[in-house]
């Protein structure tokens, strides 16, 4: 797929020169495929900086609709319940379940360079995960 701009007035348009900004991208060569069967359906599961501290064990869901926080994350962080804000939307689970979550927190992620604030909604479950990233 690809967006093309059509032409307009002056067909030859003198060249300009723009800033690219490069964003580094995941990626895996080759050497990374080794000792796996491609293709493959393995989750994606990575460390993030999330409120001044290092996460293990994010799932990364791009089929994922929210960012989801577990207690133990919540608990790790030794966030207060004022920091809370309250949140009465039902979520699905993996397992096709309805599940209630407590409430939501706005925190800091950061990613390479770049810190963005991100909305947690913190749900009462248990999971092998800290946290799941849409």
């Amino acid at each position: 797929m690809s967006v093309a701009q059509p032409p307009t007035e002056d067909s030859n348009p003198k060249p300009k020169r723009g800033k690219m900004k490069v964003r580094p991208a995941l990626s895996f060569s080759d050497k990374d495929k080794v000792g796996t069967v491609q293709p493959h359906d393995d989750a994606l599961v990575v460390t993030l900086r999330v409120g001044g501290y290092d996460m293990k064990r994010v799932l990364v869901d791009q089929g994922s609709s929210a960012e989801i926080m577990y207690p133990n994350l919540y608990e790790g962080l030794r966030l207060k319940l004022e920091d809370l804000a309250s949140y009465d939307s039902p979520l699905v689970g993996f397992d096709g379940k309805v599940v209630i979550p407590k409430d939501q927190i706005k925190l800091p992620v950061q990613v390479s360079s770049e810190v963005v604030k991100v909305d947690f909604i913190v749900v009462g479950a248990y999971s092998l995960y800290t946290a799941i990233m849409a």
